[in-house]
């Protein structure tokens, strides 16, 4: 189904980028903040995540305190998102529609695949996040390629299949990080291929 596809877009967080840590330091200070075990403050954000919600938000809430900065800091490449790049690079255009806060170029270049990635969406930069199709727009107008001569790939249903789906991409969901607990109950968020690691895209693409 691959066939005609020039372009793969990767979201960036939680599938080019491990933020386990970031999030464990959040939930670490989610528990400091309320006063919690952070046992119960993970606990409570599983079962958040598990209900298609966004756990850390919904935990802060209900141990009543304010969400707490995030920390890029603690962020990382997965081992095998450089050697994934490399190789689909050579077949195909890669970009990032993704997300993310001010200095996203920087830090992909920082981690050492910026040199793998042709285009870069970011929301800080553009003014407009996903899931709005606006975003996914302005990758299509500056890559010159058609929806359907693209695959987005990404972790999130609600950000990246979804949107992906109602423009007519092919789409991959990537199940790492928080997103891999989605449940699927509509069409629409269903991908058309479901990996759990980079290298496996790779086999498939």
């Amino acid at each position: 189904m691959f066939e005609n596809v020039k372009w793969l877009f990767f979201d960036i967080g939680s599938t080019l980028i491990d933020e386990r840590v970031s999030y464990e330091h959040r939930m670490r200070d989610i528990a400091e903040l309320s006063g919690e075990t952070y046992e119960r403050v993970f606990a409570a954000a599983m079962k958040f995540y598990k209900q298609n919600k966004k756990g850390d938000l919904e935990t802060a809430k209900l141990f009543n305190v304010q969400l707490p900065a995030w920390h890029k800091e603690d962020e990382i490449p997965y081992a095998d998102a450089q050697k994934c790049l490399e190789i689909l690079s050579e077949k195909y255009k890669i970009g990032v529609i993704a997300n993310q806060s001010p200095g996203t170029k920087e830090r992909l270049n920082r981690y050492g695949i910026l040199q793998y990635i042709d285009l870069v969406i970011a929301s800080a930069e553009e003014g407009v996040a996903k899931p709005d199709k606006k975003i996914f727009e302005l990758a299509f107008e500056r890559s010159g390629c058609k929806p359907e001569n693209a695959v987005m790939i990404g972790d999130r249903i609600d950000n990246d299949i979804v949107p992906a789906n109602l423009l007519g991409m092919n789409t991959i969901w990537i199940k790492q990080g928080f997103g891999q607990y989605w449940n699927v109950t509509e069409d629409i968020e269903r991908a058309d291929y479901v990996v759990n690691k980079l290298t496996e895209l790779c086999d498939i693409l």
